[in-house]
């Protein structure tokens, strides 16, 4: 695995500055986060990745379910 250093992002960053990461995300694409000194994880813009690709009804599913996960409760208040 190639990786390019501009792209390593140490796990304490990650966890300390998570949006600052995230931009270099919606610049880079991607960012490989590093833990002991190792590539462990592969933070990536889903709709720029190419090894992920989804139709639009698919990133639309996504992101529904992620708003009914996140504001569940208040749907079901306003079902009664």
């Amino acid at each position: 695995m190639n990786i390019q250093t501009n792209k390593i992002v140490p796990i304490s960053e990650a966890n300390q500055n998570f949006s600052r990461v995230a931009r270099t995300v919606d610049k880079l694409g991607e960012v490989v986060i590093f833990k002991n000194n190792k590539p462990k994880y592969k933070l990536i813009d889903i709709e720029q990745d190419n090894e992920i690709e989804m139709t639009d009804d698919e990133k639309i599913d996504f992101v529904a379910a992620r708003i009914l996960r996140i504001y569940r409760k208040a749907f079901e208040e306003l079902a009664k």
